[in-house]
């Protein structure tokens, strides 16, 4: 569809010109190689650019953004009304260090800004915001214009974060300063701003059993569940090694008390059926369904009488790849997907403390995407890992820590939100937007050298 919607620079400078007259803006073309409006105005970044006289709502109506697109693995970037303008005339060939070419190029380098039309777009590449306007969740309001459909179905966020473990040092902590959410509370409003937000909840709510792995068992405080909803938390994955430290009884409770205290469990449970039940939300009409499994062991694998967590047997952690246990997934995958409209599925894999994928991290996601997988987002390793936009669909390895106590390394304390927009059943944007935690447990969003370098691992 990219190749279909490949417009020459020269073009877009072109409409670009045609855009800033006083008169009113071209009719719309009727083939797909329409060149490009801007729409005139200015306006100071972060505030919406006005419209003027000749913005007509029927021009509007007829009209998509021309989005600013980078590398998906560049930080974010706001840009004025100005600039963007110029850069879509062809007056401006570069920016910030950015050369101005072609999408695929963007898609491919990390020094080129390309000029795409919204309907040719996708996860593929990472969009500029212009005067704090993002051309996927807010389209109407984005400054550069161009011919053609406005969005097919209602925009939809969906944020993914990575591991939330609240016991430990971070429970004690929290309970000195009397909150024992508080860890959340930085980057909460962040998780609750978007339509539908899920992360991994790497500990049990239940002490009723003996611990499992010594120090590295893991309970957090019942309570945490309220902060956790505060934040914005719709759905919680529970398929990990953590869920089991304290034995069946505390995984039962921790599963009742996720699903009474308003989030929806996945990937754990009292028996096989429930640890393999997907978790499906409804948002303006789209359905999003939720799979989860555990592939690195220490928790039990359900079974058909018997409490643990939906399992797959992988490198490096528990043997060979387990053919018959995949099957069961991509069946899994294969049946969600004949009832909702996109499927994530949230595999607890890999090896800790690296960037790189196993290789039978590549052959799983290929085997889930093949059965119908749109995403699959991945924890584990405590340090981000590599991210592979394939069209329509991302496959994020390892987000990293969002909430722990490993304060040994940097990349233990580093991670990333992977934040989707979705205009109805079709995904648009998939950014990710670099955190550090800091002594206090707390995740907080960072810009600039910093978030460079923490995506550069992920690169």
């Amino acid at each position: 569809m990219a190749a279909r919607w490949q417009v020459s620079l020269a073009a877009l400078a072109a409409a670009a010109l045609a855009g800033c007259s006083d008169s009113a803006p071209p009719a719309p073309r009727t083939t797909p190689s329409a060149t490009s409006t801007a729409s005139p105005g200015t306006a100071s970044p972060g505030t919406p650019s006005p419209r003027t006289p000749s913005a007509s709502t029927a021009t509007l109506a007829t009209t998509q953004p021309l989005v600013l697109a980078i590398h998906p693995t560049r930080a974010a970037q706001d840009i004025d009304v100005t600039t963007a303008r110029a850069i879509a005339r062809g007056t401006l060939k570069s920016w910030r260090g950015y050369q101005v070419g072609s999408l695929r190029r963007a898609q491919n380098s990390t020094t080129t800004l390309a000029l795409v039309p919204a309907s040719a777009a996708g996860p593929s590449i990472r969009p500029l915001t212009i005067a704090g306007v993002d051309p996927f969740k807010d389209p109407a309001r984005y400054p550069l214009r161009t011919p053609g459909p406005q969005p097919a179905g209602p925009v939809i966020d969906l944020t993914a974060g990575g591991d939330v473990m609240l016991g430990r040092r971070v429970a004690t902590a929290a309970a000195r300063a009397g909150d024992v959410s508080r860890p959340l509370r930085a980057i909460g409003p962040r998780l609750a701003a978007a339509d539908l937000t899920v992360l991994n909840l790497e500990s049990t709510l239940s002490r009723a059993g003996t611990p499992q792995q010594g120090g590295d068992s893991f309970a957090a405080p019942p309570g945490v569940v309220a902060g956790l909803r505060a934040a914005g938390v719709d759905v919680l994955s529970l398929a990990n090694n953590h869920t089991g430290d304290f034995q069946r009884w505390a995984l039962i409770e921790t599963v009742r008390l996720v699903r009474t205290g308003g989030i929806q469990p996945v990937g754990a449970g009292s028996n096989l059926v429930e640890a393999a039940r997907p978790a499906i939300v409804e948002r303006d009409g789209v359905r999003f369904g939720f799979l989860a499994f555990n592939a690195i062991g220490e928790t039990p694998r359900a079974t058909s009488s018997s409490p643990g967590a939906f399992s797959l047997r992988m490198p490096p952690r528990t043997g060979p790849l387990n053919t018959g246990d995949l099957a069961a997934v991509t069946r899994a995958v294969t049946t969600l997907k004949a009832v909702v409209d996109v499927v994530v599925v949230l595999p607890h894999w890999g090896q800790q403390y690296t960037h790189t994928p196993v290789p039978a991290q590549r052959t799983v996601a290929e085997a889930l995407t093949q059965a119908g997988a749109d995403l699959v987002i991945g924890g584990h390793p405590h340090w981000v890992q590599s991210v592979q936009f394939l069209p329509g669909k991302v496959v994020a390895h390892s987000l990293g820590n969002l909430v722990f106590d490993m304060d040994f390394s940097q990349q233990t304390q580093e991670g990333v939100l992977l934040e989707l927009t979705y205009w109805g059943k079709t995904l648009k944007a998939a950014r990710l937007t670099p955190y550090v935690i800091g002594s206090d447990f707390s995740p907080r969003v960072v810009t600039g050298a910093r978030a460079e370098q923490i995506l550069s691992d992920i690169r």
